[in-house]
């Protein structure tokens, strides 16, 4: 059989990574036509097809499914035992790809980043705006943010930022034509505006009162996908939006939002950077890690 060196995999894994010729071409430093050749390459040499291409999609066939999850844990222990020379520096070295919702990245992430890199000028940080869970090792992401309960229990979790609190909002001529709810109930009967995760479910938003908690199934004629953009439909005069706090502060402030049901809308825990266990942290990760834990009990 043919011998075959570590290099030689790595159009492999960047595709099946990123399911993406272009982005994968971009990780490499080629063009998508040079990794169409080398993959098809390795595809005579292996005597086996590794991905299902389409003009519009690319999947890994059952032959390279089996493929990746045996190479990609090696890889894995290889930029370990690589990274593992970072224990010799003065310095950590390396570069972080963190899988992010938008939210997340604007209120908590972006601040805490800048500083980070300030400190840390030989660590690079790559961050993927993505609302949907993804998987952390198979996309070749170092870590993630998101809300406490949805991270999956073998993930490590660390709080990031502040503690966040959810904002009900609408303009103050909107609340001239409409009445303000009092209890989450009464939003049934009023325009409010709609989210929509990914997936396709429709959120129903969440409130809670003295150990009392809700959950609503709003109805109006505006269902958005970003959070950003429900902002922007609220002070459009599109209905009530459901934020966070930290999004809208300013405007309230200002008088261009109108907060209802500020009793419904307790504190939580927020944020938290999240990434998988492994023997060897690598030691950039290691010491963003280690900011966000200083940041936070500071």
């Amino acid at each position: 059989m043919a011998i075959f060196s570590p290099t030689d995999l790595s159009p492999f894994l960047a595709l099946a990574r990123h399911k993406s010729f272009r982005r994968a071409a971009d990780e490499l430093g080629c063009t998508p036509s040079a990794l169409s050749h080398s993959l098809k390459a390795l595809e005579e040499r292996l005597d086996v097809r590794l991905f299902n291409r389409t003009t519009r999609s690319v999947a890994l066939t059952e032959a390279g499914e089996r493929l990746l999850s045996r190479v990609a844990p090696a890889f894995r222990d290889i930029e370990d035992a690589l990274d593992d020379l970072n224990n010799f520096r003065g310095t950590p070295v390396g570069r972080l790809r963190i899988n992010v919702s938008r939210p997340s990245a604007r209120m908590v992430l972006l601040p805490l980043v800048a500083r980070f890199l300030e400190a840390h000028p030989r660590v690079g940080i790559e961050i993927v705006i993505n609302n949907e869970l993804v998987d952390m090792v198979s996309e070749g992401f170092d870590a993630g943010v998101r809300f406490g309960e949805i991270i999956a229990q073998d993930m490590i979790a660390v709080p990031i930022g502040p503690r966040q609190r959810t904002a009900i909002v609408a303009t103050p001529d909107f609340f001239e034509k409409h009445p303000k709810p009092v209890t989450p109930e009464q939003l049934k009967s009023l325009p409010c505006i709609g989210f929509r995760f990914g997936t396709g479910r429709l959120y129903a938003w969440e409130f809670e009162r003295g150990g009392v908690e809700l959950s609503v199934e709003v109805d109006g004629a505006l269902v958005l996908d970003d959070q950003d953009m429900m902002v922007d439909a609220a002070l459009a005069g599109a209905g009530i939006a459901f934020t966070f706090e930290d999004q809208v502060k300013d405007l309230v402030a200002d008088g261009r939002l109108t907060r209802v049901l500020e009793d419904w809308c307790p504190y939580y825990s927020g944020f938290y950077l999240y990434y998988p266990s492994r023997r060897q942290m690598p030691a950039a990760l290691r010491a963003f890690v280690d900011f966000v834990r200083a940041d936070r009990s500071g």
